[in-house]
């Protein structure tokens, strides 16, 4: 793996994706809420990604609200023609900070036009449908949620649809409603709940998009992962993101960061080789 091709591509709706992306959540002020603490900062890292070859880029109008998006378009509009913005809807923010579900046909609706609006777009790349909550996914029906993007992409608002913090069932469900591109699920070299599902995905051509894939809010915690970065001179956060694109080619990463000097390590995962030996190690994280 090379930091050429940010660790190989793969297709996402009807682009070639490098699968090295950048997630903006953390653009926003602490909590993803609010303003960033660095205006300059937060769109010279956006301009830093592009420029060093990403072009998927993780966002969501529930962020900050609407502070990732707008920060998006100060950066980077006019788009690079090859850059694939990916948004979500299914939550709003309370004036507290809470996030709040927003899965009524009316809201999903508002939702697009929000991410339209604050984009800059005629129509969006990709939409994810959050369906869980905080904690994980939710049992339930997603066939209103998910007809209701259907519709909207069918109006030619939406180019393709992907799921968010779902089951196995409601993916299997969206998929007899309309195609999906991708799956964004909690997922990282220490939370493997979803092995199964991404060796199915992936059968399936679907990428798969680990949200926290450095263990979220609280960074991951490995005496084994600390100690294969020592031997490697990587940082822990280096290995759990080439571990990951190790783990499945259908693995799309996300790593966010609001600092310059944080992104280019996440970019130089990809230069990153582990061997079968130091495989095994990480497998065994739990």
């Amino acid at each position: 793996m090379t930091d050429k091709n940010n660790g190989g591509v793969f297709p996402l709706g009807d682009r070639t994706v490098r699968r090295l992306g950048y997630g903006a959540m953390q653009l926003a002020g602490p909590g993803v809420f609010g303003p960033p603490k660095d205006h300059d900062a937060a769109l010279a890292v956006l301009r830093e990604a592009v420029a060093n070859g990403v072009d998927h880029i993780d966002t969501s109008d529930f962020y900050g609200p609407h502070v990732t998006n707008h920060l998006i378009r100060e950066a980077l509009h006019p788009y690079p023609d090859d850059l694939v913005i990916v948004t979500k809807v299914g939550a709003v923010r309370g004036d507290d900070a809470s996030w709040i579900p927003a899965l009524t046909p009316a809201d999903l609706t508002q939702g697009v036009h929000d991410n339209l609006r604050n984009l800059g777009v005629d129509a969006l790349d990709v939409v994810n449908l959050r369906v869980g909550g905080l904690h994980g996914p939710n049992d339930g029906s997603i066939e209103e949620q998910f007809t209701t993007l259907a519709e909207l992409q069918r109006r030619g608002l939406i180019r393709h649809l992907g799921l968010s913090n779902v089951t196995s069932a409601q993916i299997a469900e969206g998929r007899r409603i309309a195609k999906v591109v991708c799956v964004q699920n909690h997922y990282n070299v220490a939370h493997r709940d979803d092995d199964a599902l991404i060796d199915e995905l992936a059968g399936q051509g679907i990428a798969y998009v680990p949200f926290f894939p450095l263990g979220g809010f609280t960074p991951l915690q490995s005496s084994t992962l600390s100690e294969v970065a020592r031997r490697l001179g990587a940082t822990p956060m280096q290995v759990a993101l080439a571990w990951l694109l190790r783990r499945s080619p259908n693995i799309l990463l996300i790593p966010g960061t609001s600092s310059l000097a944080h992104l280019r390590e996440n970019l130089a995962a990809a230069e990153l080789t582990l061997s079968d030996d130091v495989l095994s190690e990480l497998d065994a994280v739990e």
